[in-house]
């Protein structure tokens, strides 16, 4: 529940402190006096959208803060998972249990006029998108558009769910996972039998290709190694000659003696004479024989190159009709033979993935058929669960209006097949009738505003009983509506107040008097800027309160007598 409300710069409201407690707490006010802000306020604790016309003219900003307590252990995880704590529990953070008042949860909204803003949950910044995820289920904000939301059958089905109980929400969760997996599975099916001309012929394409290039064979850096060899045929009789002169220059030519092989021959036995006599010139010796086997080494790993460079008849054309062949391939799928082989890789592997197709085809077929079959038989169990619950529903419900001074108010669910939705195969309608002989009709078409109110009431009231949320805040829930009706919502908003904290916004001196706590917002006016204040009515001073809202600005005698039979009205 909220235990303190903090309000700074928001509308007219300059700075208010509300302390709240368990019970029914209603807050009134003259109108423009910025009451509803209060609702506001709660709600942007929620999530809610901030408009930035709200903050207060001349301020830098708006702020708004909320102190929980009683919270679940759930929602203590899902703060702690987004990095905040609750204040109070060991070390600063809330208990594992996540209850009771010592261990708070602060949340707390921050706008400026440019329409910036800011959330911050358990001390942790978060985004705006993830507060109702967060701490959305704390407390359940009743506005003048709920009233709008009630008239729809989408709401009308949400209740009917909501009161058919958890069972009921199991079942919802598990249809509409199925559903969104038809959803999608229609979706692939489609796109595969809407791609089929295109996917045939990608497939043609690259078994072209993939063929094309099989058939030729290329080898890893082969268009390298033949431009090279290629390079060096048509250049043979230059090297032949170079490889000769150097030959020529180590071993001499054939026909006569000569070249540095033969003079080395001749320095030797003079150096090893030398070597012989004088210590000094031994390693002169090494050097001569180690210079003679680089020689003789060199000399015939060139005549092994000069061989090489023999001419071969029909060599170079060879090498020119393979480049041809890999020239075609080249033009096509890359520009050297390692890019073509790589593009035959993914090519291969596309293939693949695209011949699949097919068999996903008929995966997604079989498991359509699938889905289809238990989406029906989930629908059929939400539909026997909402009948069951409608009787039941509704005839507390009539309950409570016969409590609001509506004795012969009819309620009935109507619920109509159609096709497999997101949410089953049932329409579903609240139709309402106010009094005897009026044949029932579409809740929204047909009851007033007060009536609207008082269904509104009564059906959270019925559902209160199932649990939800422990803080309801009601905005107006008593417009369209007076007198003894008044009185009556007075008594249900108090008796629901018995388990859960109710926070009221009212016009009404009916309602008023029910509240446990009472709070008025104030407004002042210097003739420039109006300011509202909320100030705490104290029990000696609430017969002056209901008098002045029964009243007006003046308060009468007769008003305060009403008043004071109010208040005892409300105490019985």
């Amino acid at each position: 529940m909220i235990t303190e409300l903090r309000i700074t710069d928001l509308g007219v409201i300059s700075d208010a402190v509300l302390a709240l407690h368990p019970g029914l707490t209603v807050v009134t006010g003259e109108t423009g006096a910025g009451k509803t802000m209060i609702v506001t306020s709660i709600d942007l604790l929620l999530g809610g959208r901030a408009d930035p016309k709200a903050v207060r003219t001349g301020a830098r900003r708006a702020v708004v803060e909320g102190r929980f307590s009683e919270i679940s252990a759930e929602t203590v995880r899902r703060v702690e998972e987004a990095g905040g704590g609750l204040d109070g529990g060991p070390d600063g953070v809330g208990d594992q249990d996540g209850a009771g008042i010592e261990a708070e949860l602060l949340v707390a909204r921050q706008i400026t006029p440019g329409g910036r803003t800011r959330a911050f949950v358990g001390g942790a910044q978060v985004p705006i998108g993830r507060i109702e995820d967060l701490v959305g289920d704390l407390v359940t904000v009743h506005g003048q558009s709920e009233q709008v939301r009630l008239a729809g059958r989408d709401r009308q089905r949400e209740l009917l769910d909501r009161f058919a109980g958890p069972a009921q929400q199991q079942r919802l969760q598990s249809y509409r996972a199925r559903y969104d997996e038809l959803r999608a599975s229609h979706s692939e099916l489609d796109r595969l039998r809407t791609e089929a001309q295109e996917r045939a012929r990608e497939i043609d394409l690259l078994r072209f290709g993939l063929d094309e290039i099989e058939r030729v064979a290329p080898q890893p850096g082969e268009d390298v190694a033949l431009a090279e060899e290629a390079q060096r045929l048509q250049a043979s009789d230059d090297l032949r000659a170079d490889a000769a002169a150097a030959i020529e220059a180590l071993a001499g030519s054939d026909d006569e003696a000569g070249g540095a092989l033969a003079g080395l021959a001749q320095a030797r036995p003079a150096i090893e004479r030398l070597a012989a006599a004088d210590s000094e010139a031994k390693p002169l010796a090494g050097r001569v024989r180690e210079i003679g086997y680089l020689l003789t080494d060199l000399a015939g790993e060139l005549s092994s190159y000069l061989a090489g460079l023999e001419v071969q008849p029909g060599r170079l054309e060879q090498i020119a009709e393979r480049r041809f062949e890999l020239a075609g391939l080249l033009r096509k799928y890359g520009s050297s033979c390692d890019e073509v082989l790589a593009w035959s890789g993914q090519a291969a592997e596309r293939l693949g993935t695209l011949e699949l197709a097919d068999d996903r085809i008929g995966e997604l077929t079989e498991r359509i058929a699938v889905l289809q079959a238990e989406l029906e038989e989930f629908a059929a169990q939400l539909h026997e669960a909402r009948v069951a619950a409608a009787g039941e529903f509704v005839e507390r419900v009539r309950g409570e209006l016969a409590a609001l001074a509506m004795p012969h108010a009819r309620l009935q669910f109507e619920l109509t097949p159609v096709e497999l939705g997101p949410t089953g195969a049932d329409q579903v309608d609240l139709l309402f009738s106010a009094n005897p002989g009026s044949a029932p009709r579409s809740l929204g078409k047909v009851a007033s505003g007060g009536e609207m109110s008082r269904v509104r009431l009564a059906v959270e009231v019925v559902l209160a009983d199932g649990g939800g949320s422990v803080t309801f805040v009601f905005d107006e829930v008593d417009a369209g509506v007076g007198g003894a009706v008044a009185v009556e919502i007075g008594r249900r908003l108090a008796l629901l107040a018995r388990h859960r904290q109710v926070i009221v916004v009212t016009h009404l001196a009916q309602v008023a008097a029910f509240a446990d706590r009472h709070f008025a917002v104030v407004k002042s006016d210097d003739g420039q800027v109006t300011t509202s204040g909320v100030r705490e009515v104290a029990e000696r001073d609430r017969a002056v309160e209901l008098a002045r809202m029964m009243a007006g600005i003046e308060t009468t005698e007769s008003a305060l007598a009403h008043a004071g039979e109010l208040l005892e009205l409300a105490s019985r």
